[in-house]
């Protein structure tokens, strides 16, 4: 099989090749792409189903995608848009580049259940702050002790502006602080040793030991040990519980004509793209798989409270909840 992987370096920077009836495009973030992400295997597994041609494009993480739709418009060149996530399906729903899914899925297992016409669910997981702990004894058990712990112990963090993590810590600080929310930011200010704008390259920094914490997931230290048997990075335990996150892939107005998007959303809910999940996205799957998955994920942090939000309150909010984060963080 020829390679037509295409990885986005600028998220305003793309070239999207001719679109044939046997062609796929599939907009998504770059560590799905990545070589060790799962983007390679679901593209060969698709190809040998549909003998089609996939197209996948990268931008720098979730928000990045919203953004690249919004300001494509009409002229959207994807047929599918994979890696949004349901903080933001009602901002994307109301853009009216995405068309009803027409599939009929019974078998999806997310934690609430799931009923959304436009979207549907690849994944899911928890935000948590991934520490070293050859370099931190003592780990935050709170987000009150990440926010008003040693500012010498630092956390990288992504930006809500760009990234579903960085939006998700957003979300998990107003829904833990409330009002108080802005207050909280400045204090954690002091920690924050930099703002990426995706996952990949805090969680990069965080591995070279530029600092001791990363916002990440609870399913992030099943990575290193399966993959490295290595056990230094733990996830920490909130007592205020952690904030969810549920992944999702949608069809476009102009993957509506392509017989092919339908297809891929039908195939992403089956154990052979769910089984791709857990050690290659290092998430939960969000369907059933065919295979046990490895002991490793049992030991993973569980959490002792799901926080959410609605996909309708963080539309009604987000912009104000970040520029909340904008403004505290730039003083």
């Amino acid at each position: 099989m020829r390679s037509t992987l295409t990885v986005l370096l600028s998220t305003f920077a793309l070239t999207v090749p001719a679109i044939s009836a046997e062609t796929l495009t599939i907009y998504t973030y770059e560590s799905f792409t990545a070589e060790w992400g799962p983007g390679p295997q679901v593209e060969k597994a698709f190809e040998a189903r549909c003998g089609c041609d996939v197209q996948f494009v990268s931008v720098a993480d979730g928000v990045a995608l919203l953004n690249r739709v919004r300001l494509e418009g009409k002229a959207v060149k994807a047929d599918i848009v994979l890696g949004l996530d349901t903080n933001l399906t009602k901002e994307a729903a109301d853009t009216g580049l995405f068309a009803p899914h027409g599939v009929t899925a019974t078998n999806i297992a997310v934690p609430g259940g799931w009923s959304d016409p436009d979207f549907l669910p690849f994944d899911y997981g928890y935000f948590a702050v991934v520490y070293d702990s050859e370099k931190m004894a003592t780990p935050p058990t709170s987000l009150k002790d990440l926010v008003e712990g040693d500012a010498a112990q630092k956390v990288v963090i992504q930006d809500p502006r760009t990234s579903t993590p960085g939006l998700g810590l957003v979300l998990w600080m107003k829904s833990v602080y409330g009002d108080a929310a802005a207050d909280a930011w400045k204090k954690l200010k002091g920690r924050v040793l930099t703002v990426t704008p995706g996952w990949s390259e805090a969680y990069g920094l965080f591995t070279k030991g530029e600092a001791p914490m990363v916002l990440s997931y609870t399913t992030s230290p099943a990575y290193h040990v399966i993959a490295e048997g290595v056990e230094r990075y733990k996830a920490a335990s909130f007592a205020e519980g952690h904030y969810m996150q549920v992944e999702v892939a949608g069809m476009t107005v102009r993957g509506r004509d392509n017989p092919l998007s339908k297809q891929f959303l039908e195939f992403m809910l089956t154990p052979e793209f769910q089984d791709i999940i857990p050690e290659t996205n290092w998430m939960l799957p969000a369907a059933p798989t065919s295979k046990p998955r490895n002991p490793a994920f049992d030991a993973l942090v569980k959490p002792v409270k799901t926080l959410e939000f609605s996909p309708g309150e963080v539309a009604a909010n987000r912009k104000a909840w970040v520029a909340e984060w904008t403004d505290a963080m730039s003083q």
